[in-house]
């Protein structure tokens, strides 16, 4: 298949889901760990033509949603600076911090801009060499290969006035964590594409191996996603745990190396809280020691003093949700206090989150 509309064909996702049926003898539960994954099952209702005894669970696959608090609280300190251009993707200027999100800021008079790479960001610092510029620096390994040329080239260039406020954060210690926890449901994994696209799946192998779960690498659109939950009850109902790659029009077992050798250079592995699951070691990157000049966090550390935060709201269950342990529509403020328009937490404002999904097409 080469076109968009052959993995949306309506009679090849029936043929998927009879081969599903067929093939459950037993309850299984599979978390997808991709908030895109994620938004395509509920737009096109996949879990709903699933057998009764498959579960579908939402991982904490947006890396929007999992960034800490402390972490958007410095990119607010950041955003009220004079003389600072504060750079973001989009999806990340109505994320809640304790008190308020960086549209507040921007419309109480910081000059917050949203950008689309940070390449852009790093024109901007170009362009305006009397300010700062810091570009909020947010993904899983799908957006650090861009992030860290950003980096590089500002090095090779030798532009001083811009900056990496980085949360990057690590697909493979998230699922570990998931795997570790004494309360965990999950059974297999649908594997996000595009991060093996850039990473490959060796480390996913090794999870499968060690954790006893089956783990397929699969994409984003209908038929993917229903051929990789087959691929994986098929290895469950045989009791068999290895790394699957359903997505071969793109991934490979090694990656994208030259994208690899750049993130070695640029970033160091460093241990990481993430909302909803706590800190998990070695599962978020920083700038290495050569890089660190281009730092926020330490270039501007004398903005990091000790801040209370602001109490989160109790009625969120972000974290809860972001586990799998719930879904969407098991929070008590779901479409009612917390929406798109005024949400409580990051799940419900991001493109990837869960929340912002079932209140697209389910609410």
């Amino acid at each position: 298949m080469k076109f968009v509309d052959e993995y949306r064909d309506a009679e090849l996702v029936q043929k998927y889901r009879q081969a599903i049926a067929a093939e459950v003898s037993r309850p299984w539960t599979i978390m997808e760990i991709c908030g895109g994954q994620t938004h395509a099952i509920v737009k096109y209702g996949l879990d709903t033509l699933l057998p009764a005894e498959l579960t579908l669970i939402h991982g904490p696959g947006c890396p929007v949603c999992v960034t800490p608090i402390e972490i958007i609280d410095q990119a607010l300190r950041l955003a009220r600076q004079p003389e600072l251009i504060f750079c973001s993707f989009g999806d990340m200027l109505r994320v809640p911090g304790s008190t308020e999100d960086l549209l507040t800021v921007k419309a109480q008079g910081g000059d917050v801009r949203m950008v689309y790479s940070p390449l852009d960001a790093l024109q901007l610092a170009i362009a305006n060499p009397q300010k700062a510029v810091v570009f909020f620096a947010v993904g899983f390994e799908t957006t650090a290969p861009g992030t860290a040329m950003a980096v590089y080239q500002a090095k090779q260039r030798g532009i001083t006035n811009f900056f990496i406020l980085c949360a990057h954060v690590l697909v493979p210690p998230a699922m570990e964590a998931i795997l570790a926890a004494a309360d965990s449901r999950v059974q297999g994994f649908l594997a996000a594409g595009h991060v093996c696209t850039v990473m490959g799946f060796d480390d996913y192998q090794a999870i499968a191996e060690r954790y006893q779960v089956p783990v397929i690498v699969t994409g984003f659109e209908p038929v993917d996603i229903l051929q990789g939950i087959y691929a994986c009850v098929r290895q469950l109902e045989r009791a068999e745990a290895t790394c699957g790659n359903h997505y071969q029009r793109f991934v490979n077992r090694s990656g994208n190396l030259p994208a690899q050798q750049l993130m070695q250079e640029v970033f160091r592995v460093v241990d990481r809280p993430w909302r909803g699951l706590g800190e998990i070691p070695q599962s978020g990157l920083e700038l290495s020691a050569d890089y660190e000049p281009w730092s926020a966090q330490v270039q501007f550390a004398d903005l990091w003093q000790e801040h209370p935060l602001a109490p989160s709201s109790t009625d969120c269950i972000s974290g809860e949700i972001l586990q799998g342990k719930k879904v969407p529509s098991h929070c008590p403020a779901f479409g009612t206090t917390c929406t798109p328009e005024h949400p409580l937490g990051a799940p419900m404002v991001s493109s990837e989150g869960a929340c912002a999904a079932y209140y697209r097409y389910r609410n």
